[in-house]
């Protein structure tokens, strides 16, 4: 796929809530054009809450998230749309729809009326499916998946959308090992900026540049992976006892 070059994400002083519940506060974060954060903590910690917010899906409380310095949430929504690209923890394609219509979805913030045919649309949608493995299976209908090939279906629209940046909220989840490993290797090829809130603490030590550590509603720890996981935060957040190698 060609990927869209990656874009500056800044989040200054952010205070995050779900309803009235304050879940996370004083976040900020300085996540440079083309380069991939990590958001990690136990469960219920707020890395979905922060993940939102971060994508302009919900506002703060207080605070500000800039790309490129443009407030998101003062953006438009077809504007948010063609900049960044969602994934969400549970989502799962129509039943109604076949495969590629399902991953044609993430060109909609592209499209001009006359568009919806154009071979070049066609051609991204093929290279998704390709990117998670289902080429050649766009015409099958979803309810023929399984629930790791709906999680790949939803993995393909996010990248259809061509955006430069994209907001993962536990991209692996119902993916067995190999396919992990393919999804995270796919999404270090890209230039997108990538922020992804990821459970699995090998996979980010290995493929993002760095991480946040959300835990006690607000971010502990911040940097290199290397030098975030030490002995003493792990047995700390996680209860991991042991040095990441």
């Amino acid at each position: 796929m060609t990927p869209a070059s990656g874009v500056h994400l800044v989040a200054d002083d952010l205070t995050c809530a779900r309803g009235k519940r304050v879940i996370v506060s004083g976040v900020d974060l300085d996540v440079p054009a083309g380069s991939r954060l990590a958001l990690v903590g136990p469960n219920g910690a707020g890395k979905s809450t922060l993940l939102r917010v971060l994508a302009g899906l919900d506002a703060p409380v207080s605070g500000s998230v800039t790309v490129d310095g443009a407030d998101v949430h003062r953006m438009r929504s077809r504007q948010r749309a063609r900049l960044i690209a969602v994934q969400g923890q549970e989502e799962a394609p129509s039943a109604e729809l076949t495969l590629a219509e399902a991953v044609a979805l993430g060109r909609t913030p592209h499209r001009t009326p006359w568009a919806l045919g154009e071979e070049g649309e066609k051609d991204i949608v093929q290279q998704a499916l390709q990117a998670v493995g289902l080429a050649g299976r766009g015409e099958q209908s979803c309810t023929r998946l399984s629930g790791g090939e709906r999680h790949r279906v939803v993995l393909a629209r996010t990248l259809a959308q061509r955006t430069p940046l994209l907001m993962l909220d536990e991209p692996t989840n119902h993916l067995d090992a190999a396919w992990r490993l393919r999804l995270m290797d796919a999404l270090e090829g890209l230039r997108s900026t990538v922020v992804a809130a990821i459970h699995d603490l090998d996979l980010a030590l290995r493929y993002f540049d760095s991480v946040a550590v959300v835990d006690d509603g607000r971010i502990v720890a911040y940097g290199p992976p290397l030098h975030v996981f030490t002995a003493e935060l792990l047995d700390e957040v996680f209860g991991v006892h042991g040095d990441i190698v």
